[in-house]
């Protein structure tokens, strides 16, 4: 784990026809309580990203962020505590959980033609007009390289 996030290798399980046995799809699980990767999730939303675009970047300052790739591919862009940047990349068919702490900024970049959704849980929950959290500016950063 660097100090500011942490990637997640996530369990994947085959599943089967209850009649046939025959491999009907997989089931891959993001978390369970005892697993104590999320500590009470209070917060679970849908982010969808419309192709080429950018989201964030910002931070949470109380919130600790877990993001899965439902669909498409997307580039998450993570500045750590030492102002060093970190882009992991995350697929749908490539199951991993990426944690972001809270105090620490991210932006989401969709590297795919279509919208890419991504499954978001999160240890505190948003709300209204709570100034949780904050957008900065990753100046230093080359953002020309995700422009078509």
């Amino acid at each position: 784990m660097v100090d500011s996030f942490r990637i997640h290798e996530l369990e994947v399980h085959e599943t089967k026809d209850t009649k046939t046995d025959a491999t009907n799809g997989e089931l891959t699980i993001l978390w369970r309580d005892w697993d104590k990767i999320i500590n009470n999730p209070q917060m679970i939303y849908v982010n969808l990203i419309n192709p080429g675009e950018i989201k964030g970047p910002h931070l949470h300052k109380k919130r600790t962020s877990y993001f899965y790739c439902l669909e498409g591919k997307i580039m998450l862009i993570i500045r750590d505590s030492k102002m060093t940047y970190h882009e992991v990349t995350i697929e749908s068919g490539n199951p991993k959980l990426i944690q972001v702490q809270n105090g620490v900024a991210a932006a989401i970049v969709n590297m795919s033609d279509q919208i890419s959704k991504v499954l978001v849980l999160a240890d505190i929950s948003w709300k209204p007009n709570d100034n949780e959290m904050e957008n900065v500016t990753f100046n230093d950063y080359d953002w020309n390289k995700w422009k078509n």
